[in-house]
């Protein structure tokens, strides 16, 4: 009896299906989750009848005698036979029964989640209180290096081709009571588990607009606040020796007039690849301003300008500043050394201009260095990058800080004879390490880039770099990435 009872559960609900089945099948408000639920009986009927196949052909090649056991199969097969036809025959409760009711009830919660696929797994309950994400990114690098012998000698080494896991991240973020925010991203890269984006916030703070804390990125650098995914080129350029990057602390951030403005402060400590940092006095005091004097449609024309400003205290009052040919296989071409530095003003101008699939971006940044045992030095960096979507996309902008996102193509590739978004692009970059008694050297890059997204996940990356270090020598690097992000 507990076995036959037990089979007539889906008896319940099929039947309890087959009812809203054919009251919402009327209904002209009937919803994409009430339509699944009508091809799910169907396909549970379809399955119904292989199973009653399958039977009759068993029967059908039943032996004249029976072996050991063979009646016990006779009495399993006879029964599932009973059930199959116990769950056709069965009719539906009434429409005002607990079983009938329970089905709207648990479809019109609130909180139900739904999970569904946006460049990635997400899942929003139906009011949109509560969102979650599940995403990551896995990017391959691969390098080539020729260099001359007066690098060789000043480097003191060769450049070895090499390939490396650039960036294996996974991350989970969302919204609770949709006022909260919150992500936990790890980098596996290297062999252990780093902290990137790790925090929690308010959203919706009257006033202040966001309240975020943790280790996240200071706001600083249109170029270092966009994400590594969706940068035009492998590297970021020269302009990112003087950016904070992440660490730990606090920030208030909003995006007002309708957007076009966004603002972020933030007072952070200086932190290692855990979030962890203590004694000393390394704080820094950071803050960012970006506006849309122009934006048309929908994005695919803008003017984008912004400023930028930290302040940051040198633990043991020493500072390093050095720098790769925007290359991470490669060695750092130039380098100041430790020198004493009691703190740094650091100082960014940035400008970009979208225009359909043509845009330009450019970066200043300058670090003013206060040092009581020289005269004061400062260095300086500057880039500037042209990018054009042959296939007729744009770089997509984010107004809510100011930075660039996901390039989706018109068409995926393999999708209908799709070929996907085909981008070129090039950036030049000039670091100055040298001033006073600093003498860390001048570096040069050319950059030129080709990018193949597949579809919004899927990038294939060539970049040809040109580095010249001046006195110190000269480099070709090549490089390929294969990155898959969601």
């Amino acid at each position: 009896m507990a076995q036959i009872s037990f089979r007539l559960m889906p008896a319940v609900i099929i039947a309890t299906l087959a009812l809203a089945n054919g009251v919402w099948a009327q209904s002209p408000d009937s919803t994409a989750r009430e339509q699944e639920l009508i091809e799910l009986i169907r396909k549970l009927n379809d399955r119904i009848d292989k199973l009653e196949e399958r039977l009759d052909a068993r029967e059908d090649a039943k032996p004249a005698t029976f072996a050991p056991g063979a009646a016990v199969m006779e009495d399993r097969v006879q029964q599932l036979e009973t059930s199959v036809q116990e769950i056709k025959q069965s009719t539906p409760p009434a429409v005002g029964s607990n079983a009938y009711a329970q089905l709207p009830q648990w479809f019109g919660d609130p909180h139900t989640m739904r999970a569904y696929w946006k460049d990635g797994l997400r899942l929003d309950s139906q009011d949109g209180s509560f969102k979650l994400k599940i995403g990551g990114r896995i990017q391959n690098d691969w390098g080539y290096f020729t260099e001359d012998s007066r690098l060789e000698r000043s480097l003191g080494e060769d450049l070895d081709d090499g390939t490396e896991f650039r960036r294996a991240r996974l991350y989970l973020s969302g919204a609770i009571h949709d006022n909260v925010e919150f992500k936990a991203q790890y980098d596996f890269a290297g062999g252990d588990a780093d902290f990137k984006d790790v925090y929690m916030g308010l959203k919706n703070v009257p006033v202040v607009g966001g309240i975020r804390v943790g280790h996240f990125k200071e706001p600083f650098s249109i170029e270092e606040l966009t994400s590594s995914k969706y940068t035009t080129f492998m590297e970021r350029s020269l302009v990112n020796t003087f950016a904070p990057s992440r660490n730990t602390g606090i920030m208030l951030h909003n995006h007002v007039l309708n957007d076009r403005v966004t603002w972020a402060a933030g007072f952070f400590r200086e932190t290692d690849g855990f979030g962890d940092g203590s004694g000393g006095r390394d704080y820094n005091g950071t803050v960012r301003v970006t506006g849309l004097p122009y934006y048309e449609e929908d994005g695919r024309k803008l003017v984008h300008l912004g400023v930028g400003y930290t302040h940051k205290n040198f633990a043991g009052d020493t500072l390093r500043y050095r720098s790769r040919p925007e290359a991470h296989l490669a060695s750092r071409f130039v380098d100041t050394g430790a020198f004493e530095a009691e703190f740094a003003d650091i100082v960014s101008a940035e400008a970009a201009w979208v225009h359909g699939p043509f845009s330009l971006q450019g970066e200043f940044v300058e670090s003013f260095v206060e040092s009581r045992t020289m005269r004061d030095p400062s260095f300086w960096a500057a880039s500037a990058q042209a990018s054009y979507f042959l296939t007729g996309e744009h770089r997509p902008y984010k107004k809510s800080n100011g930075t660039f996102g996901n390039v989706k193509p018109k068409e995926n590739f393999g999708y209908d004879g799709g070929q996907g978004a085909w981008e070129v692009a090039a950036r030049y970059s000039y670091l100055d390490l040298s001033d006073a008694r600093i003498r860390g050297g001048l570096l040069r890059d050319l950059t030129v880039g080709l990018n193949w997204y597949l579809n919004p996940n899927l990038r294939v990356m060539w970049n040809y770099i040109y580095a010249d270090a001046g006195s110190r020598g000269e480099s070709n690097i090549f490089l390929w990435r294969f990155q898959i992000a969601f």
